[in-house]
């Protein structure tokens, strides 16, 4: 059994494991807040209990039959009225009465494709009846023709879409459905590769790009489409590898849930494929990480895993360009074996408003403290709860290991920035606070005082209402050890010789970092312009290619 089969199968037994102990509602379901769990969960127990190599404490007999019920149930959800309008698929949200929630076009989306997956790998060991419940419901997606849409994009719907196309065309031996997703595929492959990725940073939308066409690799006997299916693969995971530091997704971070700010959990896809960090105790997407596997090429892992010369990424993304979005936004990271810095520098309203400008992000070490260290301004009154939910207000700037970021907010505006900083040790003062989490020193200068409020996983800061600004900088315990810096002590001595200048009401900042090789200002204007400098000279975007 390779490396990453082991990996896979600790995270199919650990699945099963919580499946095997969830309490079944009155239902027969496990969960209402979302179907896909009941798939997944009973999937994961299924795969185990049929497994005999997978060590599990429990009667796999048993739970064999009780996971077949769970996928019969979740599969007798469908919509099966071909005069429907939502034909072939099935509800997200199961609350009150399953039988009685509405279809949604979501389900079927992913859960579609990866049913196929699933059936293809275990049919052997399904009863009739749920095998014949399984190819019913693949009839139905079929012939519902969710995958067509009148103007494709190149989002993850259309990725899902096209896999979608190319997996069921197959099943069903529809040849020109089989040559549409084709075509779907070599037409998002160019577009990624000429304008970036949109969708980008640790979000569950990139991770079902990989999912849709991981299967659609598996399952496509075609020999040119499973060739296109793989450059789509290598090109993912080589955008993968470029943010990738020990679990964690460092650099800007776009649409993220919950899971994503301030703590990269949704790490099992990056758990089998690098395997240099622990597996969490919580897994909030579990998906099917545990079954999908592509190996990315040699060269993408060894860079991901190899961190020990510092490295920049710069990369541009088009967008739609529309309600005001910036047509191209330009994404920065500086990434050591110790610590990353970066973000975005353009702000894009994102629909649900979760775009994540920037951060100092910590290898996935310690699951009881979170790993992103950022400062940003809520979009409302006591939205600091949810730090993903930004409000427009930030200019930023970066360059290597430094991050400098205002914050003008509005005379009269109640909402005060707020800071994210991960559990360790910490001293505070009154324009800095200086912090050593596992192998990396955090300064964080300050314009005027903040208040400190520690938490179970974090501290957080709370600054002043009005205007504010930080200028942050973190260097890692080898370099740390080169400029004869041993203790937090040395560290804040050393970093209070490089306090920055900032202007009246936090309008502008001036900061030589550590590194010395250049002086960094970062200035807004008040007609809401901003300038940033390296050296004296503009920061210059013509190094970032897509």
């Amino acid at each position: 059994m390779s490396s990453f089969e082991q990996r896979q199968q600790e995270i199919v037994r650990r699945v099963a494991l919580q499946a095997q102990q969830q309490p079944v509602m009155s239902s027969g379901l496990w969960f209402h807040h979302d179907i896909r769990d009941n798939f997944y969960y009973a999937a994961y127990l299924f795969a185990a209990s049929a497994d005999p190599g997978c060590p599990v404490p429990f009667d796999k007999e048993v739970t064999l039959a009780s996971s077949s019920q769970m996928l019969l149930k979740v599969l007798k959800l469908q919509d099966r009225d071909p005069e429907s309008e939502t034909y072939g698929h099935w509800p997200l949200y199961l609350d009150p009465v399953p039988k009685q929630a509405k279809p949604s076009a979501l389900p079927v989306e992913l859960m579609g494709s990866l049913m196929a997956f699933f059936y293809r790998d275990h049919r052997d060991s399904m009863s009739p009846p749920l095998q014949a419940a399984f190819e019913a419901a693949f009839e139905h997606i079929y012939r519902s023709r969710f995958y067509e849409k009148e103007e494709p994009g190149f989002t993850h719907h259309d990725a899902k879409y096209t896999a979608a196309k190319l997996i069921f065309g197959q099943m069903f031996r529809d040849y020109a459905l089989v040559e549409d997703g084709h075509r779907s595929l070599v037409r998002m492959l160019r577009h990624v590769r000429e304008n970036g990725m949109a969708e980008y940073g640790a979000l569950p939308w990139f991770w079902h790009w990989i999912q849709a066409f991981t299967a659609a690799w598996e399952l496509i006997d075609d020999v040119d489409v499973n060739r296109d299916l793989g450059d789509m693969l290598d090109y993912l995971w080589h955008e993968r590898s470029l943010y990738y530091l020990k679990g964690a997704w460092v650099g800007p971070h776009a649409q993220a849930w919950p899971h994503d700010v301030p703590q990269d959990a949704n790490v099992l896809f990056d758990y089998v494929q690098f395997g240099d960090f622990p597996l969490p105790v919580d897994m909030p997407r579990t998906e099917f990480a545990g079954f999908l596997f592509y190996e990315a090429p040699e060269d993408v892992r060894r860079n991901a895993l190899d961190r020990s010369m510092p490295t920049e990424v710069r990369k541009r993304s088009r967008t739609d360009g529309q309600e005001g979005k910036p047509a191209v936004i330009h994404r920065y990271a500086y990434i050591t074996e110790d610590y990353a810095a970066g973000g975005v520098w353009e702000r894009v309203r994102e629909p649900d408003n979760e775009q994540h400008r920037w951060d100092i992000s910590l290898p996935l070490t310690n699951s009881s403290s979170i790993n992103q260290a950022f400062f940003f301004h809520p979009v409302a009154l006591h939205a600091e709860e949810d730090p993903r939910h930004e409000s427009d207000i930030a200019e930023v700037m970066f360059h290597q290991n430094a991050v400098l970021a205002l914050y003008p907010v509005p005379e009269g505006d109640e909402v005060a920035v707020h800071g994210m900083l991960p559990k360790g040790e910490w001293l505070q003062e009154p324009n800095a606070l200086f912090g050593r989490v596992e192998r990396a020193y955090i300064a964080v200068h300050l314009p005027q005082p903040v208040e400190l409020e520690e938490r179970s996983d974090r501290w957080k800061a709370i600054a002043p209402a009005g205007p504010f600004a930080v200028a942050v900088e973190a260097i890692g315990a080898a370099e740390a050890e080169r400029l004869c810096i041993g203790s937090l002590a040395e560290f804040a001595a050393v970093m209070r010789e490089h306090a920055p200048t900032f202007a009246p009401d936090a309008a502008g900042v001036v900061y030589r970092s550590l590194a010395a090789d250049a002086e960094l200002e970062l200035s807004a204007g008040p007609d809401g312009s901003f300038r940033a400098l390296v050296g004296g000279e503009p920061v210059s975007f013509a190094k970032y290619e897509a």
